[in-house]
C-alpha cells in the first residue's frame, strides 16, 4: 500500500467501494473526470513548486547582515550610570 492510502487509513476495500460509487456516479464519462482530476492535481503541484522557487528564490537573494549594518547610522549604544560606591562610611549616631 502506498503511503498516501496509508495516511488517510484507505484499506483495499475502501478503495474497492470508492471504485464502485465512482462508477455508479460518473459511468461512460470515468475517464474524462479521471484525466481532469490528474490535470487539476499536476496543476496544483505546478503551482506548489512554483511558490516554493520563489520563496527559495528570494531568501538566496536577501541581502546579507553585514550589507545591512554597513548602511545603518552610527549610532552610540545607550549606557547605563556607572556605579560608584559611597566614598566613605556613613555615620552612625548610637540610639539613646
Amino acid at each position: 500500500m502506498s503511503p498516501v492510502f496509508a495516511f488517510f487509513g484507505i484499506g483495499p476495500g475502501e478503495l474497492i467501494l470508492i471504485g464502485i460509487v465512482a462508477v455508479m456516479l460518473f459511468g461512460e464519462r470515468l475517464p474524462e473526470v479521471a484525466r481532469s482530476v490528474g490535470r487539476s492535481m499536476a496543476d496544483f503541484r505546478k503551482g506548489l513548486q512554483d511558490i516554493q522557487d520563489e520563496v527559495h528564490r528570494s531568501v538566496d537573494t536577501s541581502p546579507s547582515d553585514d550589507y545591512q549594518t554597513a548602511w545603518e547610522p552610527d549610532r552610540e549604544e545607550p549606557t547605563a550610570p556607572r556605579f560608584e560606591p559611597p566614598r566613605r562610611e556613613p555615620k552612625t549616631e548610637p540610639r539613646p
